[in-house]
């Protein structure tokens, strides 16, 4: 009894001290590495424009849902910590006559690494590379010829946020802002006039293209206050993205405004050995 009692109290102690370092000691264990996850949902509005499909500029709602997993690095604790993100959205907007719909749909993956500083006065600093996947497809109603248009990219981002801890009456909060931008990748665009149907046939040349800030620019920011209760918090934010590409005298361009909000958890994963 003595030694299961003594083991339980060790065990309550490391959990304690492990949930203290999410804030980002810069003396971790290897060994405790907290994971910071969140699930959030959104709903806003959406800009779409499309030359493949139609001259004109659709707009109408929007809404996300969007998982994200922060952990310090098994190499480098508190000072380098991992990134994933994935998120699903869909759009449907109009045109200015309101007799035609264009559907959007976007589907995104990415993971980076980003390293982690703490200024004075209690303001957290971070920033690193992340490698971003994501595809889509744009619908468009009236076109019956040639009703959608595909969207892919690969891009090599640059990532990272600002926090800053503050108290709401007795009420722990964190204020974040999230910048992410492409720099560098590929992405897929056919040519002007080009058919879906002469592509399954086997016209491939010219597909993918180089993607950079001059013919493919994608700035996203998010902003959020995660309010603390207890290893649970209530996050809620602001979310807005922005994608312009032109090339092969086609342009796109996808601007979306997103009311976020949906928790996050804090917890320390143990291994049966230890």
């Amino acid at each position: 009894m003595v030694s299961q009692f003594r083991n339980f109290i060790l065990s309550v102690l490391f959990m304690i001290a492990g949930v203290k370092a999410v804030h980002g000691q810069e003396n971790i264990s290897p060994d405790v590495r907290p994971v910071k996850s969140a699930w959030t949902i959104g709903i806003g509005s959406s800009h779409l424009a499309d030359t493949y499909l139609t001259p004109l500029k659709y707009g109408g709602w929007s809404t996300s849902i969007d998982y994200e997993r922060m952990q310090d690095t098994r190499w480098w604790p508190g000072k380098w910590e991992m990134r994933l993100r994935l998120g699903l959205s869909l759009d449907h907007t109009e045109n200015p006559a309101r007799n035609a719909t264009m559907w959007g749909a976007r589907l995104r993956g990415s993971w980076g690494m980003m390293r982690r500083w703490t200024i004075p006065c209690g303001i957290h600093l971070a920033v690193g590379p992340a490698l971003t996947v994501e595809g889509g497809c744009l619908y468009n109603d009236r076109n019956s010829n040639n009703p959608a248009s595909a969207k892919g990219a690969v891009t090599a981002d640059v990532i990272g946020y600002v926090a800053y801890d503050v108290k709401l009456w007795r009420l722990p909060v964190t204020l974040r802002w999230q910048p992410e931008t492409a720099v560098l990748g590929a992405f897929f665009s056919p040519k002007y006039d080009e058919l879906y149907y002469e592509i399954y046939l086997g016209n491939h040349s010219g597909l993918v293209h180089p993607a950079w800030w001059g013919n493919r620019f994608r700035f996203d920011n998010l902003v959020t206050a995660d309010l603390h209760l207890g290893s649970t918090s209530i996050r809620v934010g602001y979310e807005c993205g922005w994608m312009s590409s032109h090339v092969s005298n086609l342009t796109t361009r996808m601007i979306t405004h997103r009311f976020v909000i949906g928790v996050t958890t804090e917890w320390i994963g143990f291994k049966r050995n230890r």
